[in-house]
């Protein structure tokens, strides 16, 4: 019966901080903490103790996979050399420097024990990156940052692995950065056939709610097999997630598309609100636990807020450097535009064509140098390749990034539920592991608190862009219209088709191909696309 009332609790304070969230200009986790803390006061509420396992093999991976679903594979391929550098060395530096600081601070705590709390406190949280999404800011921005958030998560707990197992017996760093390496590419592997498997099996269940229960499983099918091998089942996740969110436009029927999101936006409610309500119902408990063994917790709050200036300060070193090379790198990509140009038009003049298709299959990759030697390689290839290279210039030029965004993007790194979770698998024989934990829970809350509370006064104040002009958005949307119309006239028109069905079907492999080539932006492509299949299931309906 106690379980039967918490639950009921949980559903409605989650639904009940989400409405509220938007009248109140709070952010829905932090009410949710807030209702949870207050709940644990009641003289009628029973403790509270989750295993922290239900969160990072229950929780994590359904939410990291839809997460994954539904980033633009494009931005997100656009943007992995920054996604990596901000997921991966940024996460790695944070632990090192953030593990001496714990080290140097805390008494008689090992290394090991201080680099497992600084891996902890390093990665920045998915869910508390979606409260920076509805201030508007640029959809580059969100795209970075949605992608560190992915990969960090399951970055810092390999690294949490590995300082918790040097803790116990002798681990060199070579040993554990081996892991590390063979944690990522084999969760990476087990994710892309997970994934395909997910769009194979979905394509051939034509019960809609069967195969909504299906998906529900897929991110632990994922998951589970790689935490069996010693891989990160949090990366293998999220792969698997990225493949199916690519994959569904042209594997999945628009029935099955919608009901999927539907089911995993109330999914991805329901989790994020339970984590942040477990965190205001074992507060109390550890702060009492801290107050007992370390005489008040008035150093776990000092430590815990040094902590999050010294993160934000390893941020802002990261980012500025990061940023300064997109600069440079858009100010290249600028550069062969006129290059290219000339390309294209050598490539439709008969006497160069040739001499054309080979300097830019060159370019392509070894691949298509192969194909290139057999005389495989056509012109519609090499014409897309120009195509693609196009957009992605037209993608660095037009959405810059800079001193503004970048502050902003430091702000936004904000820590949350993957902390949390991480500080509740120390084991149980952690040298003053209640300490940890609570320096953990206030970095958490208390980032959530001063950066989530303050984010929309900030991109007020600092007015980064908010991507594209609403002129050029417009002109976006018009190019696009025509661009499907022309898919529908190159398919022989509506007659050809065999009617309204037909020509959404043809709109739709036409938007595919458009995403690929990453000529319109991912928003655009988005919301075309789930219209067009709104059409499509009234029609048939």
């Amino acid at each position: 019966m106690e379980i039967l009332v918490i639950g009921v609790f949980a559903l409605m304070a989650i639904a009940t901080a989400t409405a509220v969230s938007p009248k109140v200009g709070i952010a829905a986790p932090l009410i949710l903490v807030a209702l949870g803390f207050g709940a644990s006061l009641l003289p009628f509420m029973p403790a509270v103790e989750v295993d922290p396992e239900v969160i990072l093999a229950g929780v994590l991976p359904p939410l990291l996979f839809a997460a994954g679903a539904s980033i633009p594979a494009t931005d997100f391929r656009r943007e992995f050399r920054s996604i990596s550098g901000l997921s991966v060395i940024l996460t790695i530096l944070s632990t090192l420097v953030l593990g001496a600081f714990f080290h140097w601070l805390i008494d008689d705590l090992s290394w090991p024990w201080a680099f497992a709390l600084g891996a902890i406190v390093s990665p920045s949280d998915p869910v508390a990156t979606a409260i920076i999404k509805r201030l508007g800011v640029s959809p580059r921005m969100v795209s970075l940052l949605e992608g560190e958030s992915l990969l960090n998560d399951a970055c810092a707990l390999v690294l949490l692995r590995g300082a918790v197992a040097a803790a116990a017996a002798a681990v060199t760093v070579g040993d554990i950065a081996l892991e590390f390496i063979l944690a990522m590419t084999v969760a990476v592997i087990i994710g892309i056939i997970v994934g395909r498997l997910n769009l194979w099996v979905s394509n051939r269940m034509s019960d809609t709610t069967a195969n909504t229960v299906f998906t529900l499983a897929v991110p632990f099918v994922a998951s589970i097999p790689a935490e069996a091998v010693g891989a990160s089942g949090l990366v293998a996740a999220v792969v698997c997630g990225l493949v199916t969110g690519n994959g569904s436009a042209k594997a999945l029927s628009p029935q099955v598309r919608q009901s999927d999101t539907q089911t995993w936006h109330a999914i991805e409610l329901i989790l994020e609100g339970v984590v942040y309500l477990i965190v205001g119902l074992e507060i109390v408990a550890v702060v009492r636990e801290v107050q007992e063994k370390h005489e008040g917790v008035g150093f776990a709050f000092a430590a815990a807020m040094a902590t999050i200036v010294l993160v934000l300060i390893l941020r802002a070193l990261f980012i500025a450097p990061l940023l300064a090379a997109q600069a440079r790198r858009a100010r290249r990509a600028a550069a062969l535009r006129p290059r290219l140009a000339d390309l294209r038009e050598r490539l439709g003049d008969p006497a160069t064509h040739a001499a054309a298709i080979h300097e830019v299959a060159q370019h392509v990759g070894a691949l298509s140098a192969r194909r290139l030697r057999k005389g495989e390689v056509s012109h519609d290839h090499v014409s897309r390749h120009l195509t693609k290279a196009e957009a992605d210039i037209g993608y660095l030029v037009k959405a810059p990034l800079g001193p503004r965004e970048g502050a902003v993007m430091v702000w936004a790194g904000m820590r949350g539920v993957v902390t949390v979770a991480a500080a509740q698998t120390l084991p149980t024989d952690t040298p003053d592991r209640a300490l940890l934990v609570l320096i953990a829970y206030i970095v958490a809350v208390g980032s959530l608190v001063i950066q989530g509370g303050t984010v929309r006064w900030v991109v007020q104040w600092l007015k980064p862009s908010r991507g594209v002009s609403a002129q050029d958005a417009a002109e976006e949307r018009g190019a696009l219209h025509d661009f499907l119309e022309g898919a529908v006239e190159r398919a022989g028109g509506e007659e050809a088709l065999g009617g309204r069905v037909g020509v959404i079907e043809a709109k739709r492999d036409a938007l595919i191909d458009a995403r690929g080539l990453g000529i319109f932006s991912s928003a655009l492509l988005s919301s075309t696309l789930d219209a067009l299949d709104a059409e499509q299931i009234r029609l048939e309906l």
